[in-house]
């Protein structure tokens, strides 16, 4: 495990020093002004910046993963083995993820100040803040399991891995039963309501389910040559 976590520490320094983590940021960045205007309702804002969250997720780890030159990913991976490398980007991206999710909630709270809902049965803007944060966790474990089915090992054809990663991403934020679905459909129903609780169950859900994705992933990465 502490190698994994080096090798995570070795993707987040490849993102950083290319510049593969600015064009995800700038594009939520784009979508969040697009979408967010100031002084609308927190819950609302939240229930947006969460769902928009969960693409760039999964664009962080086609970054992470294609942050290295081939040759010396070779030599990564003969060094550390596939399924360690394949881990340790997977947990990059979820770094990544993980901080754009806090400073997305900050954000929105500093734009829409303290009002969570204009209507008279306000709910706590703590408990709201809470709910959004763990919806975009959510949203952030579910994008990194996207891209971790939508990329190498598990797909075999780089071209078609941004339409499908598009496709699956935005089939997990619609589908019923998704926990990505729940956690984002809870925050906008709560604008509408006041009424607003944490999305505990769909955090377990989307957790389990990636660290589900994120085995089979580096299970496959050592089966397929690089």
């Amino acid at each position: 495990m502490r190698q994994v976590g080096a090798l995570a520490r070795y993707h987040l320094e490849l993102l950083l020093r290319g510049h593969g983590w600015l064009p995800p940021f700038l594009a939520y960045a784009l979508l969040l002004v697009l979408g967010v205007t100031a002084g609308d309702p927190l819950l609302g804002g939240l229930g947006y910046g969460a769902g928009v969250l969960l693409p760039v997720s999964a664009w962080y780890v086609r970054s992470a993963l294609n942050a290295e030159p081939p040759a010396s990913r070779a030599c990564l991976v003969a060094a550390a083995g596939p399924a360690r490398v394949q881990l340790g980007g997977l947990l990059a991206a979820l770094t990544v993820g993980l901080v754009l999710a806090v400073a997305e909630v900050a954000g929105l709270w500093w734009v829409s100040g303290p009002v969570a809902n204009p209507k008279a049965d306000q709910p706590p803007v703590g408990v709201s803040l809470l709910a959004g944060l763990l919806a975009s966790v959510v949203s952030v474990l579910l994008g990194v399991l996207v891209g971790a089915l939508c990329n190498r090992p598990v797909l075999a054809r780089a071209q078609y891995g941004i339409p499908l990663a598009l496709a699956l991403a935005t089939a997990v934020l619609v589908a019923p039963g998704s926990p990505a679905n729940a956690a984002v459909s809870g925050l906008v129903a709560a604008d509408r309501s006041g009424r607003v609780g944490p999305p505990w169950l769909e955090l377990l859900a989307a957790a389990g389910l990636l660290v589900a994705a994120a085995a089979g992933s580096a299970a496959l990465a050592g089966r397929r040559p690089e």
